[in-house]
Order: C-alpha cells, then sequence, then structure tokens
C-alpha cells in the first residue's frame, strides 16, 4: 500500500461532510490494495482516468485520490443536480454535470478545461458508465478525457481498478458486506499524447488519444487481475447492448 499524501486544497463543508460520513465504512468493509499513488500529481491540473466497474466505485476511487491529496472533480451526470439534498452535495464539491447522449455534453467539456486550467485533479470514467464486457474488463472509451487534455496540455494519468465489484456488484443495489472485499488500485505513467499536441483536434486524433488512454488502463487492470485481457476492447455499439444502464435489464422495464 502505497503511503497517504497531505491535502493540499480546501475541503469545504460537502467534501468534509462525505468524506466524515463515507470513510469511515468504506476503510472498515474493505481491504486496501493500493499501488504507486505517488504518481498522482501532488498539485495542479490533471486529468485522472479509471476504468468504472460499480456504482460504488465514485466512493472509493475518491477516498483513494483524497489519501493521496487531491480532491477529485468528477464529470457527474446532471440527474445528480436535480436530486434533493444531493444537490447541494454536489454543487459545492465543484463536480461538473453532464448530459450524457446529448449536445449539453460540450458546456461539461468547457467546464472540464476551465477547472484543469485552474488547478483541479478532473476524474473521468472514459468508457461515460459501467462497463458491459461480460468479463468487467474495460471497454471502449469515449473521447471526453482526450479532449480535455489536448485543449490544456494537462498530464492524464491513468489508474486501473479492481475488487470494488465483489462489494457492490454492476447494476446492484445490495453490496456484499462480508467477507471484507480487496479494493485494488493501481496507478501509470501519464499517457504519452505529447506528439499530438497542437495537431487539428480532427477525429482521428482524438480517437488515437482515447486508444491510448483506454490502452494503458487496461494494462493497469490486467496487472491487478494476473489475467490478459481481450485483443479487442468490448464494443456496445457493435454488440446489441444499450450504451447506458443496466445491459441486462429488458426494454420497457424500470
Amino acid at each position: 500500500m502505497t503511503k497517504a499524501r497531505q491535502l493540499q486544497e480546501k475541503r469545504g463543508w460537502a467534501f468534509s461532510t462525505v468524506i466524515g460520513i463515507l470513510k469511515p465504512p468504506l476503510m472498515a468493509l474493505t481491504i486496501r490494495d493500493w499501488r504507486d499513488g505517488e504518481k498522482i500529481p501532488a498539485t495542479g491540473g490533471c486529468v485522472v482516468v479509471v476504468n468504472h466497474v460499480s456504482y460504488l466505485d465514485p466512493m472509493t476511487f475518491g477516498l483513494f485520490l483524497y489519501n493521496h491529496g487531491r480532491l477529485v472533480r468528477y464529470l457527474a451526470k446532471d440527474a445528480l443536480f436535480r436530486t434533493p439534498v444531493l444537490k447541494h452535495i454536489v454543487k459545492d464539491a465543484k463536480q461538473i454535470p453532464v448530459t450524457r447522449m446529448s449536445e449539453g455534453a460540450a458546456s461539461a467539456f468547457d467546464a472540464a478545461v476551465e477547472a484543469v486550467k485552474q488547478g483541479e485533479c478532473i476524474g473521468v470514467y472514459p468508457e461515460g458508465t459501467i462497463t458491459k464486457d461480460p468479463d468487467g474488463w474495460p471497454m471502449r472509451g469515449k473521447t471526453g478525457a482526450a479532449r480535455i487534455a489536448l485543449a490544456t496540455g494537462c498530464p492524464v494519468i491513468p489508474i486501473g481498478q479492481w475488487g470494488v465489484q465483489d462489494l457492490l456488484p454492476a447494476y446492484a443495489s445490495r453490496p456484499h458486506l462480508f467477507p471484507r472485499k480487496t479494493t485494488s488500485y493501481k496507478v501509470g505513467d501519464p499517457v504519452e499524447l505529447s506528439d499530438l499536441m497542437g495537431k487539428p483536434v480532427t477525429s482521428e486524433v482524438l480517437h488515437e488519444a482515447t486508444d491510448r488512454i483506454m490502452a494503458a488502463v487496461t494494462t493497469l487492470v490486467e496487472e491487478l487481475r494476473g489475467e490478459k485481457a481481450p485483443a479487442v476492447r468490448f464494443d456496445p455499439r457493435t454488440s446489441g447492448v444499450t450504451e447506458i444502464g443496466n445491459p441486462r435489464k429488458k426494454k420497457g422495464k424500470s
């Protein structure tokens, strides 16, 4: 387990409240296998990218970053900003609302770019949702993280995670609390994008950057799992699976 690092930012009431409520049970209910956390920049604007395996992992990942000295600003579903009580928390914590699968995502991009320029740590799930891969591997990525990086020149820090899905399986509502589950995180070196900086941001450039980001994350997940990922990343669009929501839920069911 990597050594904890002192937080240098002001938490604000929202982060203080959430950390005070969630940190004790998360620490009690999990065994933490945290590797190479010192590779997370201590200060300055950056994008951290991680695979998505559970509804719970924004909290375990946020705790991982907090223990390594950073407060994460997620690109979060806009519905959270309309939820009673929760809306006040996500706003004070400076989370960034994004309307998925719509043109409204452009405003989230502008907000994320500005946040990076202000020295914030932006957390992005490049898959856009919990993976639909049947075996939980990182699936095809979206271009949001690449867009932010190319617009700002900030480092993109790849992080792999595994084990949170044992505590709360994908799309499940009931956690499996006992026995204690191991949550594993491993941080990689910044994704090499320097050769793409300054180029016109074409579809080809964005997809090249995104492929590099997903390859870096997948390599880290392979190390955590001790297995080799499929040669071709799962793509919901070509696999007849809905891109958003539970792929096992029948259409028409809530």
